[in-house]
């Protein structure tokens, strides 16, 4: 099927479920998000990209940030963030103290928050401004200069952010913070706060499907350490729904709770999808059902 057509075959099968859901109302600035909204787009290994919607409309990619400063920091230090986080799936909500109390500071994953801030916190001892860092990272490999940090979405979440100073100070008491807490935070908050169109994030993401290979041509990631990335998108992207999106979607993904999916078909492209109704675990309703099409459809699974 030619990708213009499979592409809109995805919106009509979607178009029952866009508007369903809830949008992110705890974080203020995200609630007034029309949650009919839908986009999806593709980019190929050349940075060929296709997308159908809204799919050059700006979102905010909250959680979807993580999958970059993880990157950023493996290109910098290898083993020494896998000393202070783990790899496995959380089976609770991404924000949940009881894990974190239980294991005794050390984050089950990297994409829980607790695990999130403490990759904040070693991006920000490799290169100091880890949020600019970051920015600038998704602004090459994108190619959008105009990428900013949404500071209305920013200070909505730093508002509202005591249960992430919590994990964050109870990391701390275990002695799994480098930086001062406020510092972390800081930068934690703008990271999530990025905003991103479709376009712009399977662009950005494309190096995931290209092996760790950048827009350059340069090498950010060995094949190995790709691999281990896409790896944990898939066990752990999803939170608490991981086992049920690999079962539906069957390739890496990694969610957002501005209802953004960035998904990784390794060898082939990145897919980039958003709709900002969420299920109860904080996936776009919309956007996993779009990812299940489009797998199901092309034959593009890991499985």
């Amino acid at each position: 099927m030619e990708l213009n057509q499979l592409l809109g075959r995805i919106v009509d099968e979607v178009a029952p479920l866009r508007g369903s859901g809830v949008v992110a109302d705890y974080i203020p600035a995200l609630a007034r998000v029309d949650p009919a909204h839908f986009g999806i787009a593709i980019a190929d290994l050349e940075g060929r990209v296709r997308g159908v919607g809204d799919w050059q409309m700006p979102f905010s990619v909250q959680s979807i940030s993580k999958v970059f400063t993880l990157a950023l920091v493996l290109a910098g230090s290898d083993e020494a963030l896998w000393r202070r986080v783990g790899r496995e799936p959380s089976g609770n909500a991404f924000n949940s103290l009881i894990q974190l109390e239980h294991e005794r500071g050390i984050p089950r994953n990297p994409f829980i928050n607790a695990g999130a801030l403490t990759v904040t916190d070693e991006l920000i001892s490799q290169v100091g401004d880890a949020s600019g860092e970051l920015l600038a990272f998704l602004r090459t490999e994108s190619g959008n200069p105009d990428l900013r940090v949404d500071a209305e979405v920013a200070a909505s979440e730093a508002a509202h952010a005591d249960r992430n100073l919590a994990l964050t100070h109870f990391m701390a008491s275990y002695g799994n913070m480098r930086n001062p807490v406020a510092t972390v935070l800081d930068q934690y908050v703008r990271q999530c706060s990025i905003e991103m169109s479709c376009r712009d994030l399977a662009l950005a993401g494309r190096f995931l499907a290209a092996h760790g290979v950048r827009r350059d041509g340069s090498e950010l990631l060995t094949r190995r350490q790709a691999k281990r990335v896409n790896a944990i998108m898939l066990t752990c992207g999803t939170y608490d729904a991981a086992g049920d999106f690999a079962y539906r979607v069957g390739i890496p993904g990694k969610s957002g709770v501005g209802g953004g999916i960035l998904a990784i078909v390794p060898g082939r492209c990145a897919i980039a999808v958003w709709s900002p109704g969420l299920d109860a675990r904080g996936n776009s309703v919309a956007g996993v059902a779009a990812l299940d099409h489009f797998t199901t459809l092309t034959g593009w699974s890991i499985f």
